[in-house]
């Protein structure tokens, strides 16, 4: 079932780039002075370079290497990272859609060119960008996530007070349900309002007020009835915010999609979720940050264990797609996950791929996104550095020398496109 596809501005004409060594997304070995024909916004050929009256201007890539768009599948574009809480507590509204504005840009050339936010965006951003009004990555959305009352989506304070964020009118992220009767209302809203995909909370997590990461979420019941909700509905699978491995197993006996986060696994919730495809999106990048201050031995046991768990999913055959937690983990550097997902055991041209084909496949848009194929839309990744030798090095957004998305050139630092 393919989902709905977000619409950037497309490119027109024909251009080709030659030379480069691409690694496509699909798994396979990178390929050597790669010719790649694009017309308008589709890769039409993709093989060893043509000879004869060929149309289209010729990009030269010679000393570079071609990757498929990135697909990050969990993002927070509204959570602002480079400004303190206080700060931000002093924002006037449009401040923060200014600072939601700089994060898709960052966003997109990172070399992400299509992202799934779940929670906090709202419909008129991937609006603005189909539009041309804004750059930034194609966008799924989630809208709000939902959870009990006191669990992560509750952003309500013990006193009755909301968090500056909530006050600015940004609490649609939230969607807090507590019946079953409230759970079917909301989500056919959400659909209605026009998500893409359903988030759970089956777990707590760390920066809610009320729960912690152990405390428990919506029931493996209100799980399946959002599932069987979704049933029909093209393009609306259902993720789950799940820490621990009850809340895990809760989700996947519930019917999602995909797990987000899975710090807590067993072996016979990992077995469930490879049985089922269940895909883990681990977001390492915020596991991992260390913020300022001393050491907190409770973080570093957390980080241990939640490495050793995902560690354990790769091991076994888990599906894994890329995804950040971007919003926690700073914006605009969505790929250095590609090094902690290599750090848990794939191989990098494993992880390329978990975070392209992997992720359109997760969103449903494999048919048109992920792989530098023949037919795919022309979303490209164009770097100075070889993926394979030095995969963190695509964690600096300067080695992305160029994006393509949909057959235009909407970041080229060495005016490639000219």
């Amino acid at each position: 079932m393919s989902a709905r596809l977000p619409e950037v501005p497309a490119a027109s004409g024909d251009v080709r780039l030659t030379g480069a060594t691409v690694i496509d997304g699909t798994g396979a070995e990178p390929l050597d002075d790669v010719e790649i024909g694009i017309r308008g916004d589709r890769i039409v050929y993709v093989g060893p370079r043509r000879g004869g009256d060929v149309p289209g201007r010729e990009i030269d890539l010679r000393g570079r290497w071609v990757l498929p768009g990135f697909v990050d599948a969990h993002v927070h574009l509204v959570m602002s990272t480079s400004a303190d809480a206080e700060t931000q507590r002093l924002w006037f509204p449009e401040e923060a859609v200014v600072a939601a504005i700089g994060n898709l840009r960052s966003t997109l050339e990172a070399g992400v060119t299509t992202a799934r936010d779940l929670s906090g965006l709202t419909p008129g951003y991937r609006s603005a960008i189909a539009s041309g009004a804004l750059v930034g990555p194609r966008l799924h959305l989630a809208i709000s996530m939902l959870s009990p009352t006191g669990g992560h989506a509750d952003p309500v304070n013990a006193n009755g007070s909301l968090p500056a964020w909530a006050e600015r009118g940004l609490a649609s992220g939230c969607a807090v349900v507590d019946t079953l009767d409230e759970v079917v209302r909301t989500v056919r809203a959400l659909v209605r309002t026009g998500a893409d995909v359903i988030k759970v909370c089956t777990s707590g997590g760390v920066h809610s007020p009320h729960d912690s990461p152990s405390d428990t979420g919506l029931p493996r019941e209100h799980v399946a009835a959002i599932v069987a909700e979704m049933a029909g509905r093209a393009g609306q699978p259902v993720t789950a915010h799940a820490q621990t491995d009850a809340a895990v197993r809760a989700a996947v006996e519930g019917g999602v999609a995909s797990i987000e986060h899975g710090y807590d696994l067993s072996d016979e919730t990992i077995a469930l979720m490879r049985d089922r495809g269940v895909v883990l999106v681990p977001t390492l990048s915020t596991l991992l940050r260390t913020p300022p201050g001393p050491a907190d031995p409770v973080r570093q046991a957390r980080q241990e264990r939640g490495l050793a768990s995902i560690s354990a999913a790769v091991a076994a055959g888990v599906p894994i797609a890329l995804g950040t937690d971007a919003g926690i983990h700073e914006q605009g550097r969505n790929l250095t996950e590609l090094a902690h997902l290599v750090r848990v055991g794939l191989t990098p041209v494993a992880a390329v791929h978990a975070g392209t084909l992997a992720g359109a496949r997760l969103l449903r848009l494999d048919g048109d996104l992920g792989s530098v194929e023949a037919g795919k839309l022309a979303d490209l990744v164009i770097a100075d550095v070889d993926p394979l030798r030095d995969i963190a090095a695509l964690a600096d957004p300067q080695r992305v020398r160029a994006v393509v998305q949909s057959g235009r050139f909407v970041k080229d630092l060495d005016a490639l496109s000219r």
